[in-house]
């Protein structure tokens, strides 16, 4: 059986249905059940543990971004493994160095800036709302700084991160979260400006840090908006606040550039105080972290402050290394630049009129669905061997490794053109 046919729907295959009865007996249902059983990938095609492939079109949500298998990441993390995987944080090594001054490097960070590894975008967002913290004991030393959050905005789901994530469904289940957390909703300057006045009303203390992506992509892919961003960094330069920058999602190549913040028609030209990542940054290996710009920011991190049995190991940081010297020497920005404009402009020529418009910069991008059957067309495309993300009941995601070729959009394209428009909604 192959996913690639077109002529009608798969039906899930024999050791797909074997594991998947296998995992609801031993996973607990956070995730729901798996869409399926994956077995093995390369370059842009991943396999099912029945044989079927399919074109990826989301990279682990916006993780794998040299595709499956690169020989470069391959042969870096098995080199890396033959001499030492971990050493814990007693001890440093050459790789996690290495990593950490290429990416202050390609943020284009100031002399004293420093990088903090963890785990994931989630501990990378933890690791900012405590230097918030930190930073909020400047202001006032009674716990009562506040950081500003943007409605839709994501940021994770351990305790800390979740208390910034806006989507009330994931954060009602675990309140109380952290204190002093408001939402102000994105692109508009006067919440943003009134958040900042009512510092001192009703024992409000003053705003330590505003927190944000520059594209919400949780949200459907949706850009905050340059002047959004701008008012914000002014705000924060004038109140003594930072400006923390999430890149989980945007960074490492995703929108052309380094980091999105690089982009003048996202973020205005600002610099941020702090920059958070993850998922790309090496290449399917978990891995995320947070950079702090100068040294004013960064010795807000005190021995003791924060820290990660795991975190920066040798084997990550080679992979992460790997990565980010792949997409330097195969041009890879500039390939997420080209491949996202004939993405984007491919789905709009295909004249289907279930899609309505799209949106997003390089390799992240969202198509706007006439009416809200985001499940069911992701569900029909990887029945025909394409795998995209129904992030919103009326909107698909697409995120595909940044080595993909005009030909694999050219085979996704082929897809999504006949998609029916008359499938069911959620």
């Amino acid at each position: 059986m192959n996913a690639n046919n077109t002529n009608g729907p798969e039906v899930l295959g024999p050791n797909d249905g074997k594991w998947l009865g296998e995992y609801s007996q031993v996973h607990m249902n956070v995730f729901g059940t798996p869409l399926r059983v994956m077995d093995h990938g390369e370059g842009t095609h991943v396999w099912d543990v029945d044989g079927n492939r399919y074109l990826d079109f989301l990279a682990g949500i916006a993780v794998s971004s040299l595709g499956y298998a690169h020989p470069a990441w391959v042969k870096a993390v098995s080199e890396q493994a033959a001499k030492v995987a971990h050493v814990s944080n007693y001890f440093a090594s050459e790789p996690q160095i290495e990593l950490a001054a290429k990416l202050i490097e390609l943020g284009g960070a100031p002399e004293g800036s420093r990088v903090y590894f963890g785990n994931s975008g989630a501990e990378g967002n933890e690791a900012a709302i405590k230097i918030a913290k930190l930073h909020g004991r400047t202001l006032t030393d009674d716990g009562s700084a506040r950081i500003i959050a943007l409605v839709n905005g994501f940021h994770g789901r351990t305790l800390g991160a979740l208390s910034a994530t806006w989507k009330p469904a994931i954060r009602e289940p675990f309140q109380p979260l952290v204190p002093n957390v408001e939402f102000v909703e994105a692109g508009n300057t006067e919440a943003l400006k009134d958040a900042f006045a009512s510092t001192g009303s009703d024992g409000k203390g003053p705003v330590a840090a505003v927190m944000m992506e520059l594209i919400q992509g949780e949200a459907g892919v949706r850009p905050v908006g340059a002047e959004f961003v701008k008012y914000a960094r002014e705000l924060c330069t004038e109140n003594n606040a930072l400006l923390i920058i999430d890149e989980v999602q945007t960074g490492i190549g995703r929108t052309g550039s380094w980091f999105a913040f690089q982009r003048e028609e996202l973020s205005g030209g600002i610099k941020p105080d702090v920059v958070t990542f993850a998922k790309g940054v090496a290449g399917g290996f978990p891995m995320g972290g947070m950079i702090a710009f100068g040294a004013k920011v960064a010795d807000l991190f005190t021995p003791g402050s924060h820290g990660s049995t795991f975190a920066g190991n040798p084997l990550g940081a080679a992979a992460g290394l790997a990565t980010l010297s792949t997409i330097e020497q195969e041009h890879l920005l500039a390939n997420a630049e080209a491949r996202g404009t004939q993405l984007r402009d491919g789905i709009m020529a295909t004249g289907n009129p279930l899609y309505e418009s799209v949106r997003g910069c390089g390799l992240l991008d969202a198509v706007q669905l006439s009416h809200p059957c985001a499940h069911a067309v992701m569900n029909w495309c990887l029945e025909r061997g394409l795998i995209v993300n129904a992030v919103r009941a009326d909107a698909l995601r697409f995120a595909p490794p940044l080595i993909v070729s005009e030909s694999d959009v050219d085979e996704a394209l082929a897809i999504l053109k006949d998609v029916p428009v008359d499938l069911p909604d959620d």
